[in-house]
């Protein structure tokens, strides 16, 4: 039997993950909602530097802490 998958509105996770980033000094500038498949709720990270990358690894390594 598939499980079903909560509902979780794309634009409050996309708010959610910008403030943590935010908080970590990382910023993604083309992080958005993917307007060509609203029923998947998919959301866009973009591309970023390979410094923007580092820095996001070594926040995720200390548990979301910049």
């Amino acid at each position: 039997m598939p499980t079903k998958k909560p509902h979780v509105d794309p634009y409050a996770a996309m708010d959610d993950l910008r403030a943590a980033l935010a908080d970590a000094g990382i910023v993604f500038p083309s992080l958005r909602v993917d307007p060509a498949s609203p029923e998947l709720r998919l959301i866009e990270l973009g591309r970023v530097r390979a410094d923007v990358a580092a820095r996001l690894a070594r926040a995720l390594q200390r548990g979301g802490r910049g």
